[in-house]
């Protein structure tokens, strides 16, 4: 089993997964056109929701290739033992980026400052496949801190670029109405009713179904929620912009300003590393609200 081998079947499963999204994407925007009920914010909100792939794909070439470069020089000058390429280190690599996505992705919900990004994702009223692509510039970022012990482990940065590219290929189909429960495929995968959990605001609904590939590991960890009513998407507090920039940075001005005013340094770090609705005990009237 070779190197190219393992970038020719991560391709493939990527494309796959596309071509499934493309044509449940063609299905929601001819549904929209034909029942012609708010169309035209429908499909702006699609747009926007495709805009955030500037920024984002700006960061993946101009940083984050010299970040995936540094995967390798540790790789070599860090790791004395390489695992080799071979089945079992596919499929082994393939669970270990499932649950490091779990736990990236939950930590990204309860640490403010990778909040800022991980927000964008989750600020849209609407959920469509289009949602899919709706990331904040720098969420490339914590992913690539989130994988880099697999590269600790010995698995070579093909693999765990991989398992990275197979976990979030198989999420673009998540993002749609179109797909009701699957039954029994419920109790193992993460399926479209329940990642329209994980993007609800509702109170039941916050914090749940991070899963990637499998909701397994949210069954292990206790953040599962069953779909029992359609969610309401978006955030917590109110946000409906349409302004890309809005959307792009729609965390930063209230963080910034939390984070210039705060009275000492323990207090703008815990801005930085504390939940999204964190206030010291001196300016929070009652319990905190998480706006996720």
């Amino acid at each position: 089993m070779t190197v190219d081998w393992v970038y020719e079947l991560a391709t493939q499963i990527d494309e796959a997964f596309f071509l499934i999204g493309g044509a449940i994407l063609l299905i929601e925007i001819a549904e929209a056109l034909f029942k012609r009920d708010h169309v035209g914010k429908t499909i702006l909100e699609m747009l926007v929701s495709a805009s955030t792939q500037i920024p984002y794909l700006l960061v993946e070439t101009l940083i984050l290739t010299f970040g995936y470069a540094m995967y390798y020089v540790v790789a070599e000058a860090i790791v004395p033992w390489t695992i080799p390429i071979t089945w079992w280190a596919v499929v082994a690599v393939l669970i270990l980026a499932d649950i490091t996505y779990y736990w990236e992705h939950r930590i990204a919900h309860v640490v403010r400052l990778l909040w800022t990004q991980h927000a964008v994702h989750h600020s849209s009223r609407d959920y469509n496949m289009v949602t899919g692509v709706r990331f904040g510039p720098l969420e490339g970022v914590w992913s690539l801190v989130a994988h880099l012990p697999l590269i600790l482990m010995g698995f070579a940065p093909e693999l765990v670029f991989f398992g990275v590219i197979v976990v979030l290929a198989y999420q673009t189909w998540l993002h749609t109405e179109l797909i009701g429960k699957l039954g029994p495929l419920e109790w193992v995968l993460n399926t479209p009713s329940h990642h329209r959990v994980h993007h609800g605001s509702d109170d039941k609904y916050l914090d749940k179904n991070y899963g990637g590939i499998t909701i397994i590991w949210d069954r292990i960890f206790g953040t599962f929620q069953i779909e029992e009513e359609t969610p309401r998407y978006g955030l917590k507090r109110d946000f409906d912009s349409k302004n890309p920039l809005a959307v792009w940075f729609s965390e930063w001005p209230a963080l910034i300003s939390d984070f210039a005013g705060a009275q000492n340094w323990s207090e703008a770090w815990a801005y930085l590393v504390k939940h999204p609705g964190w206030q010291p005990v001196t300016k929070a009237p009652g319990k905190a609200q998480l706006e996720e």
